[in-house]
């Protein structure tokens, strides 16, 4: 079994009005519950969108440092993540679609070591 992230950033998402991101939820929640009922489901969550939240843990200096905010600028910032262990990229590709079509929007897919 191999390890995969599902992730967007959130400029993908788009400018959309609540009624349809409330149509997205069911189907996004589907899609984690067929991967929960078929065993591949690790974890899944949203991103908090509050940048100036974030917490950079630095330790390059030699001291490690704590700051609030991004370590650096960005113009894309990660929205949500899904993480899954299946047997192969072709599953990982079959889920990270469904996961794109439930949620409208394109998901990234990486596999993690």
């Amino acid at each position: 079994m191999s390890q995969y992230i599902i992730y967007f950033n959130q400029q993908w998402v788009g400018d959309h009005s609540e009624e349809w991101f409330a149509s997205r939820g069911p189907l996004a929640k589907a899609a984690m519950d067929e991967m929960r009922d078929a065993g591949v489901l690790i974890f899944a969550a949203g991103v908090d969108e509050d940048l100036d939240a974030a917490i950079t843990a630095d330790g390059t200096s030699g001291t490690l440092e704590f700051r609030t905010g991004l370590y650096a600028p960005s113009e894309q910032f990660i929205g949500g993540m899904t993480i899954i262990d299946v047997a192969d990229k072709e599953a990982a590709r079959m889920w990270g679609g469904r996961v794109a079509e439930a949620c409208g929007w394109p998901q990234q897919i990486r596999q993690v070591y």
